[in-house]
């Protein structure tokens, strides 16, 4: 049986409308409830939690910044040092902090046996963390700057 109006034609269409008493319904309940409960969040609880002690926190490692130009020039922090300089160095950080950290810096040109020396001689002094820093390349295929020393 289609819903439709009081009369009894045969021509008469189904009733093709949505309903929307049911939803309004729906809506003002859930409304109801939100404006009920919505009071409920903003009560806040006391609590008594347990105070502990913890270990202080980890102290940030000594960064040493070490870059080697193209003619393998050494330079520790913006400072020109020599190899045996360095050698002194290295221990002297190996030896005062265990998490000393090296950021290596090298010249596209620089030869890979000057970078392999103070590599080991990085290890001799206990220094355990280095990292190589490089540059991105620039758009349009340009090489990036030489890195200052």
């Amino acid at each position: 049986m289609a819903f439709g109006g009081l009369e009894k034609k045969q021509t008469a269409a189904p009733m093709a409308e949505i309903n929307m008493t049911p939803l309004i319904d729906v809506m003002l309940v859930l409304l109801v409830i939100f404006i009920i409960t919505a009071p409920l969040f903003t009560h806040a609880i006391r609590l008594d939690l347990p105070k502990v002690a913890s270990a202080p926190a980890r102290q940030t490692p000594q960064i040493i910044s070490l870059s080697i130009d193209a003619a393998g020039k050494l330079y520790w922090n913006d400072d020109a040092v020599t190899f045996d300089q360095l050698r002194a160095r290295l221990a002297q950080a190996g030896k005062a902090s265990d998490d000393a950290e090296i950021h290596l810096r090298a010249a596209r040109d620089t030869r890979y046996d000057v970078i392999a020396q103070v590599m080991s001689a990085a290890q001799q002094a206990g220094v355990e963390r280095l990292g190589f820093v490089t540059d991105q390349p620039k758009q349009g295929g340009q090489r990036p700057a030489q890195p200052a020393p």
